[in-house]
């Protein structure tokens, strides 16, 4: 199979609600927008992924599924989502294999693992050897 493309489908309970949560909350940027006022669907730019949200579901997946976000400044980002009275399901902190990590969640319940990359982690170094890196 020869993947093209790809993204994230979520459907939330409440259409509205979660736009502005991923839109003006969250401040993702938009992608593109689809379909009339009552079933428009935006899909926003998730780093190198995407992530639409469109169309309603009765039940949401609360934490069957989790979004994993790498931001540049996890504190600051902490201190503004309080701020906005995003609900934080835990507070930052370094986990055992180095990264930083807090928890928050989207008005259904889904959860955002939002994730700072310290400097010295393996993720941030480059393992080419010496000679291939200068090239």
């Amino acid at each position: 199979m020869e993947i093209l493309g790809s993204r994230v489908l979520l459907r939330p309970t409440q259409l509205h609600r979660s736009h502005q949560f991923y839109r003006d909350t969250l401040g993702l940027a938009i992608y593109r927008e689809f379909g009339g006022d009552d079933t428009r669907g935006i899909v926003f730019f998730l780093g190198n992924g995407l992530l639409e949200v469109s169309g309603r579901t009765r039940h949401p997946p609360g934490d069957a599924i989790a979004l994993w976000l790498q931001v540049r400044d996890i504190r600051a980002e902490h201190r503004r989502l309080l701020d906005t009275g995003v609900r934080v399901l835990r507070e930052p902190r370094r986990e055992v294999w180095g990264l930083e990590e807090m928890w928050i969640a989207d008005p259904d319940g889904v959860r955002i693992v939002l994730v700072e990359i310290p400097e010295e982690h393996p993720l941030r170094r480059d393992r080419r050897p010496l000679a291939a890196a200068d090239e």
